[in-house]
């Protein structure tokens, strides 16, 4: 996809985009993945077996502890399961720090959490692409899966020129949506576990209450930045929902996913973007390989222009368990004052 057509993104057009047959209500279609191989040959048998035998097991509540047992794909889904759940409830991630969702592929480890799970949730709008037959499968198997951005109303989400009938899935930079999703899986925990009902709408509203303000912080940050210095270039599209909510210009030298490579003229295009709108620093992702952000600073370089590097933002994935950019909170804010500094 040439700059041009990106750049159309960012002016916020709505509506109908992406090469697949979205899944209302969650549901797959089932010829979304023709073209897609999600392993090799003998992989994919193996898992396919895998998936038959794990079908035969029940799904009840971990007999271990007697807790719900949950399992995540992203990180931050993740985060969000431990901030209204808490100890009541048995978590496991897929995803850990720097994991990117668009590439990951399952193992016969996850595959194994994946069908012994009471329930999964998961972002959809295809984020977890090389996951989605296994998420097919489940279904047909009527395991309990739950796509978090289901909730939310598509013609809010924007479009994207790469991909037929389907959305931007980075729905998490805006806290307005994830304030929707946060409300939605509160609810789907209290009908699968409702002896903990109570516990999850205290954790609910106290987590909601800090949702509210980190919007209010952010801003206030954001308004210290002059408005024509609001342009924010990073290695992939992840940022766009953040743009649209608070102000900014995004641009991403890859499209909404990874697995597209950019090339040559998308370095060349981007580049004479930077030096002329005097974008000051680009950015770096965590979950994305440097080399094509530093290849983009060399293009400048070599027109006779400087831009720097302003620092990594967590985009597809939290930081380490443990630090602050470890929750979603603390990533947001992180980004924020990242992104801010450097533009200034």
């Amino acid at each position: 996809m040439s700059l041009e057509q990106r750049t159309k993104i960012t002016k916020w057009k709505m509506g109908l985009g992406y090469g697949f047959n979205k899944f209302p209500n969650g549901k797959i279609a089932k010829d979304s993945l023709k073209s897609m191989q999600l392993f090799g040959n003998k992989s994919f048998l193996i898992l396919i077996l895998l998936i038959g035998l794990m079908g035969c097991k029940s799904n009840s509540k971990n007999k271990d502890n007697g807790k719900l047992k949950v399992v995540a794909t992203t990180s931050i889904i993740t985060d969000l399961l431990h901030q209204i759940g808490g100890d009541a409830i048995d978590i496991q991630g897929l995803m850990g720090s720097g994991v990117d969702p668009h590439l990951y592929k399952a193992s016969e480890g996850d595959v194994n959490k994946l069908f012994n799970a009471d329930v999964v949730f998961y972002s959809g709008l295809h984020l977890e692409g090389k996951l989605v037959d296994i998420f097919e499968r489940m279904e047909k198997q009527h395991k309990n899966t739950v796509a978090i951005t289901d909730i939310l109303d598509r013609k809010e989400l924007l479009a994207s020129e790469q991909f037929g009938s389907n959305y931007d899935p980075h729905i998490w930079f805006n806290v307005g949506f994830w304030t929707q999703i946060t409300q939605y899986v509160t609810e789907k925990l209290k009908e699968l576990d409702p002896d903990n009902a109570g516990l999850f709408t205290v954790n609910s509203k106290q987590y909601l209450k800090e949702l509210e303000a980190l919007e209010e912080e952010i801003k206030g940050v954001i308004e210290t930045l002059p408005a024509e210095k609001r342009i924010v270039v990073t290695a992939h599209d992840a940022f766009n929902y953040f743009g649209m909510a608070y102000g900014f210009q995004v641009l991403g030298l890859q499209g909404i996913s990874t697995a597209t490579e950019a090339g040559v003229q998308d370095v060349q295009q981007l580049s004479q973007f930077i030096i002329d709108n005097k974008v000051k620093s680009i950015f770096i992702e965590t979950s994305v390989p440097r080399r094509n952000i530093e290849a983009l600073q060399a293009a400048v370089t070599s027109k006779g222009h400087n831009v720097s590097i302003g620092g990594n933002l967590y985009s597809d994935a939290l930081g380490t368990k443990g630090t602050i950019e470890g929750t979603y909170i603390g990533m947001f804010k992180y980004n924020v004052n990242t992104i801010v500094e450097a533009l200034k």
